[in-house]
């Protein structure tokens, strides 16, 4: 038997792969300097490119028939970079002239104060003595000189004017009662 007629169809397969595969083999592994530095997407309004080196993105469009046009959008992480390194050299600064300035004041201590140092829990302030003649009304100074407040009790005379209006008030509430009841009793 000749080696050919044996060997024949496989190798035919094996060249007719080689052909026809090798090109889409080929395509899936080229390198991204292979596929160029720009990847377009189309949208309704033209097309949205990206520059695969830099990462930048720009807009494009044939505005007018004036031929096709592209501009950058703006890139927010280059804003906020600059901010960035813009409040890190103010931070600097301030740190500098902080450091100039006279060392008097200390900051936070890790030791607590001694007792006899210690902050006081409450409020030990008073608050200043008023005037003669300019103590409000109603106020009075107790003997341990606190402020407390002074509720008058109403006079008999306003007393009177708050039990007439409650009477006249109960009164028009028991007539209405009766009106009401009057026309239900009426209507059944």
């Amino acid at each position: 038997m000749n080696p050919m007629q044996s060997y024949g169809p496989p190798l035919i397969a094996l060249l007719a792969f080689g052909c026809l595969g090798g090109p889409v083999l080929a395509e899936d592994t080229a390198s991204d300097a292979d596929k160029g530095r720009y990847t377009m997407t189309t949208t309704p309004d033209g097309v949205i490119r990206l520059d695969t080196r830099t990462g930048s993105v720009s807009t494009c469009s044939n505005s007018g028939g004036s031929g096709w046009a592209c501009y950058a959008i703006p890139d927010e992480r280059a804003a906020l970079d600059a901010e960035i390194g813009r409040l890190q050299d103010e931070n600097e600064k301030l740190k500098v002239q902080l450091a100039s300035r006279d060392h008097s004041v200390t900051g936070k201590i890790d030791e607590p104060l001694p007792k006899d140092q210690a902050l006081p829990k409450s409020d030990q302030l008073k608050k200043a003595e008023p005037k003669s003649g300019e103590s409000r009304p109603g106020e009075s100074k107790s003997a341990d000189g606190t402020r407390k407040l002074e509720i008058p009790l109403p006079s008999d005379q306003d007393m009177d004017r708050m039990m007439g209006f409650l009477e006249q008030a109960w009164r028009r509430l028991l007539d209405m009662a009766g009106r009401v009841q009057k026309d239900v009793s009426g209507k059944i």
